[in-house]
């Protein structure tokens, strides 16, 4: 079962981002674009496990407090000259960063492997070509984002206004054919 653990959005502020991505959608027809059903910020990808109902039972314990998210700006990893994913940045308060870090010291016990890189909260909105999206030495010009990249320069960042995040879930992820579909698992709340 492949899993991770994510902050789902609130309703108002998936609409407005599924109107801007509807607005802007044509300038990548290449893109793979994201459904607007499925956005959430990732605290942590665990990928392939069967270890569910130990998971469930960590993340219970898991103290955090509530966190203020505001979704603004948009940009590329991993690089302007090399995107492969387009995103709308995420800008929180220190809970956030803590709350992802509790998860993932909460894990470890598990056998579940903490991640290398530094936590940098993002909604994906859109992704070319495969592989991760942090810079790679074959790294090479992509122009499939050109087009949205010049309109973008044309507009002021988008703003898509700040949510309190009471909860926090574990999903199961399942590729289809029409692209991942995300199952919530299990809920949990943040003080």
């Amino acid at each position: 079962m492949r899993l991770f653990i994510a902050i789902d959005l609130d309703d108002p502020i998936r609409q407005r981002i599924s109107r801007f991505m509807e607005g802007v959608r044509g300038f990548a027809p290449e893109a793979r674009w994201v459904s607007p059903a499925s956005l959430h910020i990732t605290l942590k990808f665990i990928g392939e496990s069967n270890q569910l109902e130990a998971i469930k039972e960590t993340l219970s314990k898991v103290q955090a407090a509530q966190t203020q998210i505001s979704f603004r700006g948009a940009g590329f990893f991993p690089t302007a000259k090399s995107p492969r994913v387009f995103w709308i940045g995420v800008e929180a308060d220190q809970h956030l960063a803590e709350l992802a870090q509790n998860v993932e010291e909460a894990l470890v016990p598990l056998g579940i492997e903490t991640e290398e890189r530094a936590f940098t909260p993002h909604l994906t909105l859109a992704r070319t070509g495969s592989g991760a999206p942090r810079r790679q030495g074959s790294d090479r010009p992509n122009t499939k984002f050109q087009h949205l990249q010049q309109q973008l320069a044309k507009i002021t960042p988008p703003d898509f206004g700040t949510m309190t995040a009471r909860q926090f879930f574990l999903y199961q992820s399942k590729t289809a054919p029409s692209g991942a579909v995300y199952t919530r698992l299990a809920a949990f709340e943040l003080q």
